[in-house]
């Protein structure tokens, strides 16, 4: 039997720990440095359907129809006038069982961890040693405590202590020059947009999303805020938590969201944009990387989720061929989708009213343009 040791309890943490539970060959621990999982209620996530498919091998369709949705379409709008730009078929890649769904990330959290035994995560377990010179790696805890394992897998997000521990340097994600704001908001507060839709507002250094998560009037707004910070604020995670940084915030992205909307939501948060440079390939066979500590993307093409689900379902395909590494097309794909999210993000943020108008008009040809669709999501969400 393989001891496999996983650090940290996010989505692909989880996820893994889901599908390698499925196999007596293996004993699986979590080890999560935080007192519990994280079941902060109401923010949203969504899952393409690349990774619905993977989740159904792990019996994600069971999930109760009232608390996720199905969306059809994501509805494109101007901030500058609210009126429609254009509207995308994203259903157009369902089948019956695999459909794009949103939800709350506490649903999905909440799945993940009862499919486990309620022994495998040790909560309080924050790493401060790894050694990988013995047969068995040996991770040492601040606690004093230490385990040995075959396999070492790092989880532990996109500020992954872990992974700068086995590089033997620290390694620093990269801020995105962006600020996220995300809150809740009732259906009832919304107006002038189709509820059963994703809505994604376009304004200049500017771009917020409105979708449900849930069938009971649930929905998740964020709103993404092109904005540099110097290197002090960036060091002072708290100025984030900080009430008068969020009312500037929230000031600033006032003056293009609608006032209906601002002043109903609830919940709000305020915090800095960072992703990945580069992938870090571990040099110890057995030890591996997933979910953001493997690459952190930036959120314009809502695929992180996802993107930490495939990761992780192809360690464990790994994993059960004996193979140690990601391959090649691995690599190539996550850069592709960066790519793809960083051409959003320039896409989303126009601020020139020519290019503005250029822009809407070239969506308005290519939302229709069923090639065009095929290669630039279909290239994700068929994996």
């Amino acid at each position: 039997m393989k001891n496999i040791t996983i650090i940290g309890a996010g989505i692909s943490g989880l996820y893994i720990a889901n599908l390698l539970s499925q196999n007596s060959n293996y004993q699986v621990t979590i080890y999560e440095k935080n007192g519990s999982v994280d079941l902060e209620k109401g923010y949203g996530i969504q899952l393409s359907v690349n990774s619905i498919k993977l989740l159904n091998q792990i019996n994600f369709q069971k999930i109760r129809i009232e608390d996720k949705f199905h969306p059809n379409k994501l509805d494109f709008y101007s901030l500058k006038n609210n009126k429609k730009i254009c509207d995308l078929d994203i259903s157009m890649f369902n089948s019956t069982d695999t459909k794009y769904t949103t939800l709350q990330r506490s649903t999905l959290i909440n799945f993940l961890k009862d499919g486990l035994h309620k022994n495998i995560i040790h909560y309080n377990k924050k790493v401060i040693k790894i050694n990988e010179e013995v047969k068995n790696k040996e991770v040492s805890f601040e606690d004093g405590s230490s385990v040995k394992c075959d396999y070492l897998i790092i989880s532990d997000g996109t500020f992954s202590k872990t992974k700068s521990l086995i590089a033997n340097k620290e390694i620093k994600p990269k801020y995105f020059n962006s600020i996220a704001l995300r809150a809740t908001i009732d259906q009832d507060a919304l107006k002038s947009i189709n509820l059963e839709n994703i809505s994604l507002f376009l304004g200049s250094n500017l771009h917020s999303v409105l979708y449900p998560v849930n069938s009971k009037g649930q929905f998740n707004f964020i709103s993404i805020l092109r904005k540099k910070l110097r290197t002090e604020e960036l060091s002072d995670y708290s100025l984030f938590e900080n009430k008068d940084f969020t009312a500037s915030i929230i000031s600033k992205i006032s003056k293009q969201v609608a006032p209906e909307t601002i002043n109903n939501l609830r919940s709000i948060k305020c915090f800095p944009i960072f992703v990945s440079s580069k992938m870090h390939e571990p040099k110890n066979k057995n030890t591996f990387i997933i979910g953001d500590a493997f690459f952190a993307l930036p959120p314009t093409f809502a695929q992180g989720a996802s993107q930490s689900i495939e990761v992780a379902h192809e360690l464990y395909k790994n994993l059960e061929n004996e193979n140690t590494q990601f391959n090649s097309e691995r690599v190539k794909r996550v850069k592709m989708i960066d790519m793809k999210s960083k051409l959003n993000y320039f896409a989303f943020h126009l601020s020139n009213p020519l290019t503005i108008w250029i822009r809407n008009l070239i969506m308005q040809k290519l939302v229709k343009n069923e090639k065009f669709i095929n290669s630039y999501l279909g290239k994700i969400y068929k994996d």
